[in-house]
């Protein structure tokens, strides 16, 4: 699950649902705040390295790579620190650029200019604002394609890559800027309360974004039913979900062709209610034994039967609370600082403070200050993206628990089959797991995966007594 994506930029639906059209784009190389859905995405430990003469012998690895794929793996691991730095810092800069510069305000004064209707004025200028977003992006992503293709992780081709990426682009100028355009509204609506307001409606936007993810999958990705070519897979899928008591018979248990684009493994389950849903990589369905896939799904309707997502929900809504206030209070600093060289202030109410951000440049100044937001607190949202993915772990590893020979042999072999697929460094920077990755690194979950067997002294199990 990708909660790192639905807590605090999630909160806020034009940053959330773009991010949602993300998630069910190729994954061609997680980040490592994306690690790979289990996302085993976003979302990533012992010492690999020779040992050091004198120290202390150290317990063996439950995550290892041989030596060739430990150095891409090292190499790999360093270049996507700097891309997922680097595209934070580019996010931030770009907004800010496009307020200090007067660009932002120029399209506004533009917009005018060439309608009268203030609706569409809005609606054009957020469709510019993301294109031009998306493009200040392209380098990085163009360099991002270019590394996972270098590395074997990424097939696609440049067209299918860009086809993919004009569809995510389209996507979001087709339905992102109705929703920036009614936020936008309540700020001028309610300039004094707007925040409160803006919370209130980002709940159910929250939930139903949640809902409505899987139906945009196909757009990105093909599909089959899973029992087409793999119905043994299914029979056996069919005792996790009986065990667990999940209701997604075998019509709603799909294979997604992902070897056209990527030679990543994966398996999940998506949606919520009637769009919930099993889905395995065809990848992932023929490269790696049964006994494993059945472990990543159990992982995976661990989040459901544990509530992850009604509580990652609910603790959005807490945050987003709190964040919503700080960030009005921050755009409103940077207002009252910059809004006259910003060219703030909507056009007929003047450049006080309270409507300063009314304007559409005055959005702008909203984004960046929730921009900041998730920056800065993107270690609090990994923390709880972290503690969820254990607890799934180990409910996957109890779930399967007599119906594959040896859960504990075949969680570490299930994390060593998507470590080495996606070369996942076994050593990561303890700095960079805290602060970027939503899921426990590969080598704690093995080795964690490892030695969990709370049976076998006569004990239970946290999730299942036996």
């Amino acid at each position: 699950m990708k909660f790192a994506r639905c807590v605090m930029l999630a909160g806020c639906l034009a940053l959330h649902f773009p991010l949602q059209l993300a998630a069910v784009a190729p994954r061609l190389g997680p980040a490592p705040h994306t690690a790979p859905r289990i996302v085993l995405n976003p979302v990533g430990s012992a010492e690999t390295g020779p040992s050091t003469a004198g120290t202390a012998a150290q317990p063996p690895q439950a995550y290892k790579l041989p030596p060739d794929k430990l150095a891409k793996a090292i190499a790999l691991g360093r270049i996507r620190n700097i891309i997922d730095l680097a595209g934070s810092l580019l996010d931030l800069a770009v907004l800010w650029l496009l307020l200090a510069t007067g660009v932002s305000r120029r399209i506004e004064n533009w917009l005018r200019g060439i309608t009268s209707r203030r609706w569409l004025q809005g609606l054009l200028f957020f469709a510019l604002f993301l294109l031009i977003t998306a493009l200040a992006d392209l380098p990085l992503d163009v360099y991002a394609h270019y590394v996972s293709r270098s590395y074997g992780i990424s097939v696609a081709g440049w067209s299918s890559w860009l086809i993919d990426l004009s569809k995510g682009i389209g996507l979001s100028i087709l339905f992102v800027p109705p929703i920036l355009l009614a936020f936008n509204w309540i700020v001028r609506r309610w300039p004094r309360r707007y925040w409160l307001y803006a919370w209130f409606a980002t709940i159910p936007l929250m939930v139903i974004s949640v809902f409505i993810a899987p139906l945009f999958e196909p757009i990105f990705n093909q599909y089959e039913s899973l029992g087409k070519n793999h119905p043994v897979l299914v029979a056996e899928l069919e005792k996790v979900v009986a065990r667990t008591g999940t209701d997604i018979p075998p019509e709603r248990m799909f294979l997604m062709k992902a070897s056209r684009k990527t030679n990543g493994l994966n398996a999940y389950v998506s949606g919520i209610g009637a769009t919930k849903r099993i889905v395995v990589w065809d990848t992932t369905a023929d490269r790696i034994p049964d006994d494993q896939v059945l472990f990543l799904l159990g992982h995976e309707t661990g989040h459901y039967v544990l509530h992850h997502i009604p509580k990652g929900l609910a603790l959005s809504a807490v945050g987003l609370f709190f964040i919503y206030c700080g960030c009005a209070r921050f755009a409103g600093w940077l207002a009252g600082h910059f809004g006259a060289r910003w060219g703030l202030g909507d056009e007929g109410m003047g450049l006080q403070a309270e409507n300063a951000l009314s304007s559409r440049s005055g959005f702008v100044v909203l984004l960046f200050s929730i921009s900041v937001a998730g920056f800065v607190l993107a270690p609090v949202d990994n923390a709880v993206s972290r503690y969820f993915e254990h607890q799934a772990d180990v409910y996957g590893q109890e779930a399967v628990r007599g119906i594959v020979t040896d859960p504990q042999k075949t969680a570490v072999a299930a994390f060593n089959a998507l470590g080495q697929a996606w070369l996942e460094d076994p050593n990561p920077n303890p700095f960079i797991e805290f602060w970027t990755y939503s899921h426990p690194s590969t080598q704690h979950r093995a080795s964690f995966a490892a030695q969990y067997d709370p049976w076998a002294n006569g004990g239970r199990g946290e999730f299942f007594e036996k």
